[in-house]
Formats: C-alpha cells, structure tokens, sequence
C-alpha cells in the first residue's frame, strides 16, 4: 500500500500542511513512521481520520471533544459511548441557540430604539454598550 508525504496528505484531505502538523502535535493524529530521510510516510488511513476530523468540526465539535472522541473511538468503544458524545453536543448546542436567541433580541431591542438620525454620541446602541446595559 502506498504511503504519503505530509504534502501528499494535505493535498488529498483539503487542509494546509501546518494543519497537519497540528493535528500531530496534538494527539489528533499519531505520529507516523519516518523513511530514512525523517519525512514523515503516512499511510492512507491517515486520510479517514483527517476526514474524521473535518466532519466533527464541521458538526460543531471542538478540537478538544474530538480528541476525546477519538480516545474512545480508538478504544473500540460500543457505539452507546459515542452516542452520548452525540447526545451531549445536542445539548450543548440547544443551549448555544438559546444564548444566541437572547442575544438577537436584545439587538433587535436596541435596532429598534436607535433611527439612525442622532450623532454618535447620542446613539443608543453605543449609550447602551458604553453602559452595560442590555435592556432599557
């Protein structure tokens, strides 16, 4: 089977070498072999798992709780363990909505009360950042 150079892998995965490097630092993806040369030789499974990566990141999960997951994946977990990452990501990101829904409103609330005709120094928005108030 054919291996590839760091180069190659970014090439095949869509990320930047330092990307890779990265990964590797962190425990995202293992150290690969080295040729004789100290190039790093990486086997094609290394692409799954950069996908693997991507995917999860693109779902909404951090660096952090992927390596998590991928501890347990690499464990040979049952797949009720990697449901409860599943689950609680879920929550985390109801929570998230919730957040953001209260920021839109307060927005919106200081849209509204700001015309767009005053000077900066009257502007309600400012005013109430400056303040720290989020509601009037």
């Amino acid at each position: 089977m054919k291996t590839l150079t760091t180069g190659q892998l970014a090439k095949e995965t869509g990320v930047n070498i330092e990307t890779i490097r990265y990964y590797e630092r962190h425990g995202l993806i293992p150290e690969p072999p080295r040729r004789e040369s100290g190039y790093r030789d990486f086997p094609p499974k290394y692409i799954v798992r950069i996908h693997f990566i991507k995917r999860a990141q693109a779902l909404g999960f951090t660096l952090k709780e992927i390596s998590e997951l991928l501890a347990v994946a690499d464990g040979n977990p049952a797949c009720k363990d990697i449901r409860k990452f599943a689950e609680d990501k879920v929550k985390d990101i109801e929570i998230r909505i919730h957040d953001l829904q209260k920021i839109k409103t307060v927005l919106n609330d200081l849209i509204k009360k700001c015309l767009g005709k005053r000077k900066i120094s009257e502007c309600p928005i400012i005013e109430s950042l400056s303040q720290g108030k989020t509601r009037k």
